[in-house]
C-alpha cells in the first residue's frame, strides 16, 4: 500500500520468512482478540498516503467485531484531508471538538446546564 515499501528498511518485510513472525507478533490488527475493549475512537483521513485509510477501516471493523462489551468502537473519517499537514483551521477545530466530545461521553463527564455560571 502506497508508502509502505519505504518502511521495509526500518521494520522488515512480511515477505521475508525470517521477519514475518516478528511483524505478526506486534501487528495491532492481528493482536485483536475477543475481549472487553475500552471506548475507542479510530481516526483517519480519506486521502492519507502515509497511513492508508483502508488499514484504519479494517482495524476499526475488527475491533467492533471482537468487542465483547458495550463500549463503543467508532471511526472518524476526515474527508478531503491527508496525513495532517495543511488542514484548514475549521477542519482542525471540528476534529478536536469530535475528539473532546468522545472523551467527555466516554468518561461520563456531566456538563453543567448553565456553563457560564
Amino acid at each position: 500500500f502506497t508508502i509502505g515499501w519505504a518502511w521495509v528498511s526500518d521494520y522488515g518485510s512480511a515477505d521475508d520468512p525470517e521477519m514475518f513472525p516478528y511483524l505478526y507478533a506486534y501487528s495491532p490488527y492481528h493482536n485483536i482478540h475477543p475481549e472487553l475493549y475500552p471506548p475507542t475512537l479510530v481516526t483517519t483521513a480519506d486521502h492519507d498516503d502515509r497511513v492508508v485509510p483502508g488499514h484504519s477501516f479494517k482495524f476499526a471493523a475488527r475491533l467492533q467485531e471482537m468487542q465483547m462489551g458495550d463500549a463503543p468502537v467508532l471511526i472518524r473519517i476526515q474527508t478531503r484531508a491527508g496525513h495532517g499537514g495543511g488542514k484548514p483551521t475549521s477542519m482542525v477545530i471540528e476534529e478536536q471538538a469530535d475528539r473532546w466530545a468522545f472523551l467527555v461521553k466516554s468518561l461520563g463527564i456531566e456538563m453543567p446546564e448553565d456553563p457560564v455560571h
